[in-house]
């Protein structure tokens, strides 16, 4: 049973397909972590070139998963959250320990290390069948979003 289904993730998290990497949330510990899901399915669009053949889940995109999931625990704080944007500022100590392929299922375990209304720093882990595929400490900043720009507002 998932505590987030996507239609919730997409009312916290501004990114959508194909970037949005977290499909559902299973556990979540306010202000400190948060446990989701991302099922790696040979649809996804980097598999094409990433590799022919030899299908293989980019390392930087299992970081951005983490950081997604890091971002919903952030973001579900804020009132104002359609209001703002996380980006990273900078990503530390990151290690790849082994492949993920098309059909695996990738858990997501975010901890907040520091909580703060501008700056966050999660220590994340994803991982498969228990074992550990990627890790890094992550740090984002939680910035305004920029104001869309409409015709009517120019002159």
């Amino acid at each position: 049973m998932s505590v987030l289904d996507s239609i919730a993730i997409q009312k916290i998290l501004p990114h959508r397909h194909p970037f949005l990497l977290v499909d559902k949330v299973i556990e979540l510990e306010p202000r400190t972590r948060i446990l989701a899901v991302k099922q790696v399915t040979i649809n996804e669009p980097f598999f094409e070139g990433h590799f022919p053949g030899a299908p293989v889940m980019p390392g930087v995109l299992q970081i951005e998963a983490l950081a997604q999931a890091g971002a919903i625990l952030i973001l579900r704080e804020f009132d104002d959250r359609a209001s703002k944007i996380p980006f990273f500022s900078a990503i530390e100590y990151a290690k790849f320990r082994r492949p993920v392929v098309p059909g695996d299922t990738l858990m997501l375990e975010v901890t907040a290390l520091r909580v703060g209304s501008k700056v966050q720093k999660m220590r994340g882990v994803a991982s498969v069948d228990g074992q550990i595929t990627a890790e890094a400490e992550i740090l984002s900043i939680i910035a305004d979003r920029p104001q869309e720009v409409t015709s009517d507002s120019q002159s």
